[in-house]
């Protein structure tokens, strides 16, 4: 079985289908809290965000935290990452960007923080992936990494609206204890290995769904918002995310 679920074909045809990514991100991005904490915790001076592209974390940590940022992804899209920058105020020189396949690449330098956000997911071999991060990373390092929690409502709603992404998807790396335990094996301290958000759902290219799928997602939506928000817990089968920290 192949390592990887996706090629370069697929990551093109998925980025040159949305309509516009040039996204002004603000202070308060997704996850901001997290990243916020471990950068004045630690003293967090550099950083690299892996298969990150269109950059959105490596422009807010340079953006908002005054990071040295740096975006390392196999297929980068010079137009559509040079509009992104532009939207949010920074020039193209702001970011130090890598083009490069994460499997054959090695990092003649090391980082204060590596992420990665909707990367790991996408590999058979999820400790091997994991592994990858920590050749970026400086010893006493922090790894940061966040992946969709598809064996929740939303992994049901993606089954069954958009099964060509979901079988892109590596469900079985899906779990906290998992993860924690791969974490663990490679020498790391876990920090924090958990469900995160206490509910959404979505679809990638929902406008091109028809109204009936529409109004049906946007009603599951509406009564699991209402739900947690009468009991707001985060849950597995719930939480749209999983958070991963530890410290190398």
């Amino acid at each position: 079985m192949e390592n990887q679920l996706t090629d370069r074909k697929f990551w093109t045809k998925y980025w040159e289908s949305k309509p516009d990514l040039a996204l002004s991100i603000d202070k308060n991005y997704l996850f901001h809290q997290q990243l916020e904490q471990i950068v004045k915790k630690y003293k967090v001076e550099t950083a690299i965000e892996l298969g990150g592209f269109p950059g959105y974390y490596s422009i807010f940590l340079k953006k908002h935290l005054g990071i040295r940022a740096t975006l390392f992804d196999y297929f980068v899209h010079p137009e559509i990452l040079k509009k992104v920058l532009h939207k949010n105020g920074l020039k193209e020189t702001d970011i130090t960007v890598i083009e490069n396949d994460l499997f054959n690449y090695h990092p003649d330098q090391k980082y204060d923080l590596v992420l990665s956000c909707g990367l790991i997911e996408h590999f058979n071999d999820t400790r091997d992936i994991i592994a990858r991060h920590l050749e970026f990373l400086k010893p006493g390092g922090t790894l940061f990494i966040t992946l969709p929690n598809f064996k929740s409502v939303n992994g049901w709603v993606q089954k069954t609206f958009d099964q060509e992404n979901y079988l892109k998807h590596n469900i079985n790396c899906m779990d906290p204890e998992l993860l924690a335990g791969i974490l663990k094996d490679l020498n790391l301290t876990v920090i924090n290995a958990s469900y995160w958000g206490r509910y959404s759902v979505w679809l990638e290219n929902k406008n091109k769904k028809s109204a009936f799928t529409k109004a049906f997602i946007k009603s599951i939506w509406f009564i699991g918002k209402v739900a947690t928000k009468l009991v707001p817990v985060e849950s597995k089968w719930l939480s749209p995310y999983i958070v991963l920290e530890a410290r190398k």
